[in-house]
């Protein structure tokens, strides 16, 4: 059985009430530690209902966000992550950028064996865009990943 102290970073679940950011930031990103270090297992994340702003109109973007990794050391906290892909909904970026920004922020979070962000944006003046970024590390191999 887990003690508290293994939760005990998790600020953001804890809360009696939810606060949402202005912005992302990678700070609002929480883990816990990682039951199954030893063995190599894919957690999926999807978001059906990802927002966030043209940086040139100002117009609403509608995306479907799924984050897929293999854990190391931790594992990210659903709410945290709920919330800071909530902060991308007042954000102007570009549809690149902002997979690569979540890549880059959740690898910086959780530093995972492998993950692969996929953002599949709405289409817009009728062409959709999908944005696929990677990272693995050194010396991971990924195999068995399902495909998004």
């Amino acid at each position: 059985m887990k003690s508290q102290d293994d939760f005990s970073n998790l600020t953001i679940l804890k809360k009696g009430k939810t606060d949402y950011t202005k912005g992302p930031g990678k700070s609002l990103l929480e883990s816990f530690p990682n039951k199954y270090k030893n063995r190599d297992y894919v957690i999926v994340f999807q978001c059906p209902e990802f927002t966030s702003l043209c940086p040139i109109t100002g117009q609403p973007d509608f995306a479907q966000i799924t984050i897929t990794y293999v854990p190391d050391q931790v594992c990210l906290e659903s709410k945290s992550l709920k919330l800071y892909l909530f902060s991308f909904r007042n954000t102007g970026m570009f549809h690149e950028e902002i997979t690569n920004r979540i890549l880059d922020d959740i690898v910086g979070a959780t530093q995972p064996r492998w993950c692969r962000i996929r953002g599949l944006m709405n289409p817009r003046g009728g062409i959709s865009i999908e944005v696929i970024a990677e990272y693995c590390q050194c010396g991971f191999t990924p195999r068995d990943i399902p495909e998004q």
